[in-house]
């Protein structure tokens, strides 16, 4: 495949609509005018790419009306042209719609040869703010003791302020033995220790009778596995 192989199906889909199509204008693969209107302004890859995408941004100083044009061949089903807009199709739409950019696919697979589909027409993007993720990274921000990750880290387990309240209810478990749940919230100041020992979503804890915990062997390993995160926190007072 080619990107001049995309052209006629482009050009022809535009004239379809009434404009007037012409190729390499001013850096520019495809241009489309009609009448009075702002420039259609095309940019052609065999695959969807992040050259393509940097093309795109670039032309958004000449026109507002910009599209990214990429092929898909269905005979290639492992072919990279096509791999990173079919494993993230979802996000790659998101991203152009924030950037006012429009996407075009084109068919070039003998069955739906020259097929052309817009998938997402440029458009200014006035991003909505999601005041409950906003208020839960606030939230989660204030919460946590210290700084107990490193910022990219992969493949570890990520101490957040949740497991950090319950790596408190552990350590005090494991020198105090069992107790009520009355005391451990006293003891530790974590005020959902009730919810945390509950829901036992580590395993860590089992319930010896009513409102009465103790830590269970995966509890002990835990001792271990964290005993740097808990050398991070404050384990007598979490003021």
């Amino acid at each position: 495949m080619r990107e001049t192989d995309l052209y006629p199906a482009i050009k022809a889909f535009l004239e379809a609509q009434g404009f007037e199509v012409k190729s390499e204008i001013c850096s520019c693969d495809v241009v489309g005018v009609r009448e009075n209107e702002e420039p259609v302004i095309i940019e052609l890859k065999t695959g969807f790419t992040l050259p393509l995408v940097l093309q795109g941004v670039d032309r958004l100083g000449v026109s507002d009306k910009v599209y990214l044009a990429f092929g898909i061949d269905a005979r290639k089903s492992g072919g990279a042209g096509n791999s990173l807009w079919r494993r993230h199709r979802k996000p790659i739409l998101k991203m152009l719609r924030r950037l006012g950019l429009g996407l075009i696919s084109v068919r070039l697979d003998g069955v739906h040869e020259g097929f052309v589909e817009v998938h997402l027409d440029p458009k200014t993007y006035v991003p909505r703010k999601n005041r409950k993720r906003a208020g839960r990274l606030l939230r989660e921000f204030g919460q946590r003791i210290g700084d107990p990750n490193q910022g990219g880290i992969t493949r570890r387990t990520i101490i957040t302020a949740y497991r950090q309240d319950g790596l408190r209810c552990l350590y005090y478990l494991s020198k105090s033995g069992p107790a009520k749940l009355a005391d451990i919230r006293q003891a530790t100041g974590v005020e959902r220790a009730g919810g945390i020992l509950q829901s036992n979503h580590y395993g860590w804890f089992e319930r010896v009778e009513r409102g009465v915990y103790q830590i269970t062997p995966k509890g002990v390993e835990a001792l271990d596995e964290f005993a740097e995160a808990l050398a991070t926190i404050d384990l007598e007072s979490k003021s």
